[in-house]
């Protein structure tokens, strides 16, 4: 019984010494995100009921740091990964229709050309790039033009939120004093 005491004695002693050779990176300064519609339909799935997500976005969370977003740090007419870090994604858990053009449910990349008065939002079969450098038109599955919105106040960070539509959801994005709002029809 001494003996196994101390085997496990050594392992515990291992196992601690192992674990602080880990070096843990700091906190992103672009942190991931989800946007679920609707909001609430993960926790209806913890809770031991169906998930009854329509979409979800993935995306990194940019800040404003004090500089100017549109126009300059993200040049007008050119194509946007729509976050930071990887490329966003948009998910879809059942058909949809953007733009007139019908989706599959499955995983597609969503991206933007911001311009002043209007964004080009994309939807692409490409997925998993880093940002937006190997971007392939190629890919588009529908463009959709938006009107921009000037905020009042600034969005800090890059945000995105789906809002109920009566024939489906929105999907808002804001940063900035700046803001879009892309329809996605189901029903």
């Amino acid at each position: 019984m001494k003996k196994l005491s101390i085997i496990i004695a050594l392992a515990c002693f291992a196992i601690a010494v192992n674990a602080q050779d880990v070096k843990f990176p700091p906190l992103d300064p672009s942190p991931a995100d989800l946007a679920y519609f609707p909001v609430n339909a993960t926790q209806k799935a913890v809770k031991g009921g169906p998930v009854l997500a329509i979409a979800k976005v993935t995306y990194s969370r940019p800040a404003k740091k004090d500089r100017e977003i549109f126009g300059a740090l993200e040049g007008f007419g050119k194509v946007y990964r729509l976050g930071a870090n990887e490329s966003t994604e948009i998910k879809f858990f059942k058909p949809v229709t953007v733009g007139g053009m019908q989706i599959a449910a499955g995983s597609y990349g969503l991206f933007a050309i911001p311009n002043k008065d209007k964004w080009t939002i994309i939807i692409s079969k490409d997925t998993d790039h880093w940002g937006a450098y190997t971007y392939d038109e190629a890919k588009d599955i529908v463009r959709v033009d938006v009107p921009v919105k000037a905020l009042d106040g600034v969005v800090e960070n890059l945000s995105m939120v789906f809002t109920p539509a009566a024939d489906g959801a929105t999907l808002n994005i804001g940063w900035d004093k700046t803001a879009v709002a892309l329809p996605i029809q189901f029903k």
